[in-house]
């Protein structure tokens, strides 16, 4: 059992709190505002979960969810996430985040700069991909023909591992896009992105994906 910390509480930090308590794990998860905000989503996630503020929750984490406007990676605690393994779920809407001039022009990536905040955590990507509601209802068995797969990728083999193993727990293969600076190929509006894809379909679109949209 694995204590997970999730630092947003919109639709993807939701719906991995629910697949990783239905494996047997316990969550701390955090929104922007007072925790007594989350009561509603607690008392459905029920006695493995509590809300926290950010900083509760990235102290109780033994792995770490950030699923946060671009904006907000400033406010993700740092200290309490040092040595930890981070998944990254995030994406860049440029709509709600404003224009990143390192992202537009291709020379940084989204989780690359929430690894620069937290230089001694082991940042990950994952989920960013993936309609929040089918990481509950799109998993199959191991073997099962026509598998559906998901990317993930980091310059820690140790979180490409735990990640690898909790989409296989989830019913997903997996196609490792190592290193950190390569996750920009399952980034939005990619070929990649949000497409139910088998492992050589995941492959194969990974590896026409431009690297500027």
């Amino acid at each position: 059992m694995t204590t997970y910390g999730i630092i947003g509480a919109g639709n993807i930090g939701s719906q991995v709190a629910r697949a990783v308590i239905a494996l047997g794990h316990d969550v701390v998860i955090a929104n922007s505002r007072d925790p007594h905000t989350l009561a509603g989503l607690v008392a459905e996630l029920g006695p493995r979960a509590r809300a926290a503020t950010a900083q509760e929750a990235a102290q109780a984490a033994e792995v770490a969810v950030v699923t946060v406007p671009l904006r907000a990676l400033p406010d993700v605690p740092v200290e309490p996430l040092a040595g930890k393994i981070v998944l990254d779920t995030n994406n860049y809407y440029f709509e709600r985040d404003g224009r990143i001039d390192a992202l537009d022009r291709g020379e940084a990536t989204t989780s690359g700069l929430l690894q620069e905040h937290l230089p001694t955590s082991q940042v990950v990507k994952a989920f960013n991909h993936i309609q929040a509601a089918q990481i509950t209802t799109d998993g199959t068995p191991a073997g099962t023909p026509d598998r559906r797969a998901l990317a993930t990728s980091s310059d820690h083999p140790d979180a490409v591992r735990l990640v690898t193993e909790l989409y296989d727990a989830l019913g997903f293969d997996t196609v490792d896009v190592s290193p950190l600076s390569e996750s920009w190929r399952v980034e939005r509006d990619r070929p990649a992105y949000v497409v139910r894809q088998n492992r050589d379909e995941l492959r194969a679109n990974l590896a026409v994906a431009p690297r500027t949209i």
